[in-house]
């Protein structure tokens, strides 16, 4: 970077202080300004990185996308901070005023929008700053009265009738960050989208309106007048999860829990308390909000180790069943004890921890799978029911589907895509997402959906089986399949799009041994996707590989799928041979593609 352009970075610093409303973070940036010092002086390694860190920071404003915002808090206009946010709420406030007014012919119409937030660092504030935006331009805002689940505030938007919601949460995302979910409804938006997250051209619409604020500076900002949502909210949206309540259920379920220092640990066990399960332990060091996240290394059920401390707990208290909600839990994972896994493991290694006595989380596309089921035989042969999931979910939705006599649909990845669908009765994503109730919420929810995975192991167990059973079940009836993901994690995010167009330039030729058949470019949409970035490879096997960049995440995704066929009267010894085939084949399709991606 030459001189003039270390001045050029230097003012805008200067620039932002000035108009940052945040202590914090005005004497965070000074300081990085004072380590930087001149761009005159001979650069040692803290000055060049002082410097680089600059460039980061103003390298352009942090993009709104229809993720909303998410990143790393700090000062500067690619940050997550009070600035970026009241430039946000401006932009909302002016896209918002427009829409309804437009949409209702009444130049005094008032929007509506709910305002919910975690615990992270900075979810409060940001919440009442966008609050005090709001208010300010006129719009009805209304405050959840304290850190809440998120999908508690997507409940909010449809059981309120807002016109939009803003949800402060980074979800699983590591401590440092936090971000700002957008939905629509109300007004806005009708039909089955009404309540969803916002989706193109949504997003860019706001974005064009978030631009277009010169200066936090000439934000107006009210002091009060917003309405504080009380505990009515959250007693109507418990209601409605409990109308999921099956009176039959035996109640006879021991259960360990974690929210993973989330918001969701006393709203879950409000939830099964209510639904009569009281042999239910909440991890204890993990059971109240902590925005440090002090016992995980990464808030995210998948991550290697998250639930590690809720499996002891369970090996210990010989519980039934584990479930783990991610911190804003919209998420829901499962644990189960699989003897099939405490003999792969012990062969192996001779442990004897909880994993070797056969504790495992299921797989995403497992659980969508049992759910899946599960909603469907309720709704079967319903005309214009659709059960739905995200192109890099498991196939075997689809095939569940149309043994129920029930519609399917692939969509994008992302709720704000799967909720959309018209007439869904279920949908998921492989990313331990579930929407089991979408008249009242329209986005995953772990809660409802862990309220429905506890009734169904609880029932299994009443006839002395388990989840795991269920699953080979179903797999004697549409075939096994087993998913699995492959992830590469960039520091420097312009290796992302030079690793999918190399991808395009030579895909693999076969997987698993077996040739592949298709290449799809998703990006050039079709009649029933719109254009997405990603590659659809399909082998004559059926062997199924999806790669894409994650939308929340620097990482480009592999999503790996096998089926091997079944016959419907296979024994437990045929099954668990067909899970190893399966597992043997998925592994050998991780070499295969971690060779394509040069892993």
């Amino acid at each position: 970077m030459s001189t003039h352009n270390l001045h050029q970075l230097i003012e805008q610093a200067e620039r932002w202080i000035a108009d940052d409303p945040d202590e914090k973070t005005r004497a965070d940036l000074t300081t990085l300004l004072h380590t930087a010092g001149s761009p005159d002086d001979e650069l040692d390694e803290p000055r060049a990185q002082a410097f680089l860190e600059l460039e980061d920071r103003f390298s352009g404003l942090l993009q709104f996308g229809t993720a909303g915002l998410r990143g790393a808090m700090a000062a500067g206009p690619n940050r997550m901070n009070r600035a970026v946010v009241i430039r946000a709420a401006a932009g909302l406030a002016a896209y918002l005023l427009t829409e309804v007014r437009t949409v209702t012919g009444d130049e005094d119409a008032v929007p509506r929008v709910a305002i919910g937030y975690d615990a992270r660092h900075n979810s409060h504030a940001f919440a009442i700053d966008t609050a005090a935006v709001l208010t300010a331009a006129g719009i009805e805002a209304l405050l959840l009265d304290h850190a809440l689940p998120t999908p508690v505030l997507a409940f909010a938007v449809r059981h309120l009738s807002a016109d939009a919601g803003v949800m402060v949460t980074a979800s699983h995302n590591p401590p440092a960050d936090n971000g700002y979910k957008v939905y629509l409804g109300g007004r806005v938006v009708v039909g089955s989208g009404r309540g969803a997250q916002i989706v193109p051209p949504f997003d860019a619409q706001i974005a064009e309106r978030i631009s277009a604020v010169d200066s936090v500076a000439s934000v107006p900002r009210s002091t009060d007048g917003w309405t504080v949502v009380g505990p009515d909210l959250l007693t109507d949206y418990l209601a409605s999860v409990g109308r999921l309540a099956d009176d039959a259920a035996p109640r006879n379920l021991s259960i360990v829990a974690t929210p993973l220092h989330g918001v969701g640990g006393a709203v879950l066990q409000s939830v099964l308390h209510t639904a009569g399960y009281r042999e239910l332990v909440l991890v204890p060091e993990q059971a109240e909000p902590d925005p440090d996240f002090s016992t995980v290394a990464f808030p995210n059920p998948e991550e290697p180790g998250a639930i590690d401390l809720a499996l002891a707990y369970a090996q210990t208290l010989d519980a039934d069943l584990v479930v783990a909600n991610d911190p804003d839990a919209d998420r829901c994972a499962i644990a189960v004890r699989d003897p099939r896994a405490a003999q792969d493991l012990k062969k192996n290694s001779g442990s004897d921890t909880a994993r070797a006595e056969g504790w495992r989380m299921l797989h995403g596309d497992e659980v969508g799978a049992l759910l899946g089921e599960l909603v469907a035989a309720e709704a079967a042969n319903t005309p214009g029911a659709f059960l739905a999931s995200s192109i890099v979910s498991s196939r075997l939705l689809a095939r569940i589907a149309e043994s129920h006599g029930l519609q399917y649909a692939s969509t994008l990845t992302g709720f704000k895509w799967i909720s959309r669908v018209d007439g869904l009765v279920f949908g998921y994503e492989e990313a331990l997402g579930y929407c089991v109730d979408p008249g009242s919420v329209r986005d995953k929810d772990g809660l409802s959906a862990a309220l429905l995975l506890v009734q169904l192991a609880d029932r299994l167990k009443a006839r002395g089986r388990t989840l795991v059973d269920e699953l080979d079940r179903l797999a004697r009836i549409h075939g096994l399949h087993l998913t699995d993901q492959l992830s590469l994690r960039f520091a420097n995010l312009a290796r992302i799009p030079e690793t999918m167009a190399r991808l395009r330039e030579a895909p693999p030729t076969t997987l698993a041994g077996s040739p592949v058949t298709e290449i799809v470019d998703l990006a050039e949409g079709s009649a029933l996707l719109p254009p997405t970035d990603g590659l659809r490879l399909v082998a004559e096997d059926g062997t199924r590989v999806i790669v894409r960049p994650s939308g929340t995440e620097p990482k480009v995704k592999c999503y790996l799928e096998v089926i091997v066929p079944l016959e419907t009267t296979a024994t437990d010894e045929q099954v668990a041979s067909a899970r190893h085939t399966a597992r043997a084949r998925l592994d050998a399709v991780r070499a295969d593609m971690s060779a394509a991606l040069e892993v």
